[in-house]
């Protein structure tokens, strides 16, 4: 897969340390997939993989939109964050499964966590673009950012944050009543993950996960993604990110 030069819209903080950066798209998406993202001057020498946060046209113009967020100072994403209107960057992609809307059924929850709400977005404005309503539940630790985003007219929200500063006090999980749902979507943080799985196995309810993995290439040929499942060892950025969580081992997770 051959990079694709873009040139950027927009590149801004949202809140703390949380980016978002809008560029020039043309191309086929499904929400659930990613990018890997490299400077065209190799500022960073390892491409960054980011979710699809949201792409819609603008005008003449389609707009890809990721939602990051910055890591200690010389990192990837903190050289990302740097770059200005008009500059280019370099995207390999869109990679990865994406989710199956076909597949969700009855009453369905999404849940997300932190920076893990980047790619719930698109996928709860597809949710919606056929017809499906859902409960769309987020969890942060302190500050909130982006959730209205989340608001349309076939979804109700409900937030959380661990030090109560905004919405419920406690974790995301804890908000959600198990036996209310048939079908679960999540991504976040490994914890909430596995809680969320265990749950689900325990109440005999449909998971899929996105999940987050360090990446090397992106492409499946470095196989640093790799994960244990009951089908042998899949690779997040080829044959997931998305995953139907009964396959997974959750040990696995925790590497």
């Amino acid at each position: 897969m051959d990079y694709i030069e873009s040139k950027i819209i927009k590149n801004y903080k949202i809140e703390n340390n949380i980016y978002k950066i809008i560029v020039e798209y043309n191309g086929e998406i499904k929400a659930g997939q990613f990018f890997m993202l490299k400077t065209v001057d190799d500022r960073f020498l390892l491409p960054r993989p980011i979710s699809v946060n949201d792409y819609y046209c603008s005008g003449n113009n389609k707009e890809l939109v990721f939602l990051y967020r910055v890591g200690k100072k010389g990192s990837g994403t903190d050289m990302l964050s740097n770059l200005t209107e008009g500059e280019s960057l370099r995207l390999i992609g869109p990679a990865g499964n994406g989710f199956d809307l076909d597949k969700l059924n009855g009453n369905i929850a999404v849940i997300g966590g932190g920076i893990g709400i980047a790619p719930l977005k698109l996928f709860i404005d597809n949710l919606a673009d056929k017809g499906k309503e859902a409960h769309v539940f987020l969890g942060f630790n302190d500050f909130v950012y982006e959730i209205d985003e989340f608001q349309n007219e076939n979804t109700e929200l409900y937030i959380s944050t661990v030090d109560g500063s905004y919405g419920e006090k406690g974790f995301v999980t804890d908000l959600i009543d198990f036996d209310k749902y048939d079908t679960f979507v999540a991504c976040g943080p490994t914890p909430m993950m596995i809680a969320i799985i265990k749950k689900c196995r325990e109440h005999d309810k449909k998971c899929y996960v996105s999940l987050e993995k360090r990446m090397g290439c992106g492409i499946g040929a470095c196989l640093g993604c790799s994960i244990r499942t009951t089908e042998g060892m899949k690779r997040v950025c080829k044959e997931g990110p998305v995953f139907d969580a009964d396959i997974l081992d959750l040990s696995s997770l925790e590497e």
